[in-house]
């Protein structure tokens, strides 16, 4: 038995994982190593320089600014602990898609989803802030880091990738997807970044609406719909800014239902949304 437990404690020092060293190859990292990583921003640099070496080696023929393209230039230009997402997967074994959107009208423009680590904590690592049981990450006990999403806007003009602006999302884990839709009250378009919320049994939508065009930043309307609570995008007082209603729910020990719903709507001057009912009562998004 003594002899057992000495081949095994051999076997198991000798698993390890890989890592890249100064001179661009692979070298030996002990088991634990991802965390040691999450506190050294060289070696997640390096770890993403070699794996984006990789990927570009297997993509074959490519696109100008294409997701590779983008990686490497937050690699290049971001602060440190700074990653494009990717989509949450549907099924278990799907390949990861990153989050890159195309603008339909003018093809040299890209949307993307991107987290930012805090500074001074460690570093986000993605696996954890995508995905459904990621939508948690608020109640987590350990030491994860904090991710700050962002909503980018990129130019490509002969290959060349620039930032147009990039808005807060106000999320830190949950990410699901985002596409571009159409609000047609106004026949004004508007990007939809949706997030799990595993808490409340539903899903929450950031919606950016390009109000004054693609270039200027896009205004922020926050909408859910779980088991008990919902608020939806509405055109309440027929200006330029979309309004919502927030539903009232009453939860009894049998069931579950609205039967009334609150107007808000955007007021410009205070950038607030206010309660049509009760003024004192305002959101920011």
């Amino acid at each position: 038995m003594k002899n057992l437990v000495k081949y095994f404690f051999i076997i198991s020092s000798a698993i390890f994982l890989f890592s890249c060293a100064d001179n661009g190859e692979v070298e030996q990292v002990s088991i634990g190593s991802d965390e040691r990583v999450a506190y050294s921003p060289e070696k997640d640099a390096k770890i993403q320089r070699y794996n984006l070496e990789q990927q570009k080696e297997q993509a074959g023929d490519r696109s100008p600014c294409d997701a590779l393209a983008i990686t490497e230039f937050i690699l290049e230009n971001y602060p440190d602990g700074s990653y494009l997402v990717n989509l949450d997967k549907t099924l278990t074994f799907d390949v990861a898609k990153p989050a890159v959107l195309i603008y339909d009208k003018v093809t040299n423009y890209l949307f993307a989803v991107i987290a930012k680590s805090r500074p001074g904590e460690r570093l986000i690592e993605t696996k954890n802030i995508v995905g459904y049981d990621q939508s948690f990450i608020d109640l987590d006990s350990t030491e994860l880091g904090t991710a700050f999403f962002y909503l980018t806007l990129f130019e490509c003009n002969a290959g060349n990738l620039q930032v147009v602006w990039e808005s807060p999302i106000p999320s830190h884990g949950g990410f699901n997807n985002f596409g571009l839709h159409k609000w047609n009250a106004k026949n004004k378009q508007y990007i939809r970044v949706n997030f799990h919320y595993g808490r409340g049994i539903g899903h929450i939508d950031y919606n950016y609406f390009l109000i004054d065009g693609l270039r200027s930043e896009p205004h922020l309307l926050m909408t859910y719909d779980g088991i008990n609570f919902r608020r939806t995008i509405a055109n309440v007082n027929k200006d330029k800014y979309p309004d919502y209603y927030e539903f009232i729910f009453y939860d009894l020990e049998d069931r579950v239902f609205s039967r009334d719903s609150v107007a808000f709507i955007w007021q410009p001057d205070d950038s607030v949304y206010v309660n049509t009912r009760n003024r004192k009562q305002t959101r920011h998004y």
